[in-house]
């Protein structure tokens, strides 16, 4: 495996671990939605210093993220993980919550 498939695979391993999606990301980056799709696609690649923002918005050393995705999804913060059965951003509303314990 290519270090620029490491990389586009150590990303989507970290996407997929946080529940984040491109949009997300590319926020966090600065970096349009495109951008980060290009990348992914290998259209474009991921440059040192994309490497670089993308491991601190994860939390991992630069290092992990270019080991390739299970080192990086291994590094990730228990924080920053999605819970089981549960997508980054949709937390139910209290009252739906409760209607289940009654």
């Amino acid at each position: 495996m290519s270090l620029d498939e490491r990389v586009r695979s150590a990303v989507a391993a970290l996407l997929h671990a946080t529940g984040e999606s491109q949009t997300d990301l590319a926020s966090a980056l600065g970096v349009s939605q495109a951008q980060v799709s290009r990348r992914q696609s290998g259209t474009a690649a991921w440059s040192l210093t994309d490497c670089d923002a993308v491991a601190s918005h994860y939390g991992i050393d630069v290092l992990d993220l270019l080991a390739g995705p299970t080192r990086a999804a291994e590094s990730l913060p228990a924080e920053r993980r999605r819970g089981p059965g549960r997508h980054a951003g949709t937390a139910r509303p209290v009252a739906v919550q409760d209607e289940g314990a009654r």
